[in-house]
């Protein structure tokens, strides 16, 4: 199976589990509406796949990247409210408060925040090792608070755009960006180990695989918002430009930045090289590779 066959069953398992979680006219329509949005589901798919690697089976992890998905989409809607990015368009499709208006949008952003809580805790009562299920609660929550998500969106929104160096952009994107992504990986292996022994170097590995991921997960994106087009985006791009948001593309340049997209994922394939693992990274090696030359 070639790796787009393998991402691409992975996401079409998890987009049939998103599309049975919320189904009731009201306030679960608006909630459907983002999530059922499109994407590309990195998050769940790191989730799956960090738990196959660990020696896991798909089905252990899923309702966690499910939880994920959740907690993501909830971010995006408050991301685009006028408080905060102001942004129309989504995914190619009218922002959540653009089509439900702000009152809902904000409702159906909490919303599924508290369902990712929700769906996380119930799959980690399925697990064997009931202390994996807790840590895996623990480090979700720690992700999406003041330690993680929401205090890098609290320093994106708080600190001005003259006192921003590219040290403080990677400060604010490791937590805003970065947190959640190293909770799909970690969570991955959680999964794994609900159920039976994981070598316990392969949490950390996670850890620093997810950090560099995210880091050029995130210097990709500003790279993008400034050399790609509305169509291959999926949402307005030079809206960074417009707003006068300092990124790493206005501080360093694209050379600079391209270069720092290599070596962080250079340094996510060498995390992974760390611990021993029962099933194969080959998948992971190449996602690495994929998210680097992506055009949307």
């Amino acid at each position: 199976m070639s790796f787009r066959e393998e991402y691409d069953g992975a996401r079409a398992l998890i987009e049939e589990a998103l599309k049975k979680e919320f189904a009731l006219p009201g306030l679960e329509e608006a909630m459907s509406y983002s999530l059922l949005a499109g994407g590309k589901r990195v998050r769940p798919v790191l989730t799956v796949k960090f738990c196959e690697a660990a020696g896991g089976r798909a089905e252990e992890a899923m309702s966690l990247g499910c939880a994920l998905e959740m907690l993501h989409t909830y971010s995006l809607i408050h991301d685009d409210l006028p408080a905060m990015d102001n942004d129309d368009l989504r995914r190619g499709k009218p922002t959540n408060h653009k089509v439900f208006g702000e009152c809902t949008a904000i409702l159906a952003g909490d919303a599924l925040q508290s369902a990712a809580f929700r769906t996380a805790s119930e799959a980690g009562l399925k697990f064997s090792r009931p202390e994996a299920g807790l840590e895996a609660v623990r480090y979700f929550a720690e992700a999406a608070g003041e330690r993680g998500m929401c205090l890098g969106q609290y320093g994106d929104t708080t600190i001005p755009e003259s006192e921003r160096t590219a040290e403080t952009l990677l400060r604010i994107n490791d937590l805003k960006t970065g947190a959640l992504l190293r909770a799909a990986c970690v969570l991955g292996v959680l999964a794994a180990m609900g159920n039976r022994d994981v070598c316990p170097d392969c949490v950390s590995a996670a850890e620093e695989y997810a950090l560099n991921l995210g880091r050029a997960f995130q210097i990709k994106d500003d790279m993008l918002d400034a050399m790609s087009t509305d169509s291959e985006l999926g949402k307005p791009v030079g809206s960074d430009l417009a707003n006068g948001k300092a990124t790493y593309m206005s501080l360093l340049g694209a050379e600079k930045c391209a270069d720092l997209v290599r070596e962080y994922t250079e340094r996510a394939k060498a995390a992974l090289r760390k611990a021993s693992w029962a099933g194969d990274t080959s998948f992971l090696l190449e996602l690495a590779d994929e998210l680097e030359k992506r055009s949307s």
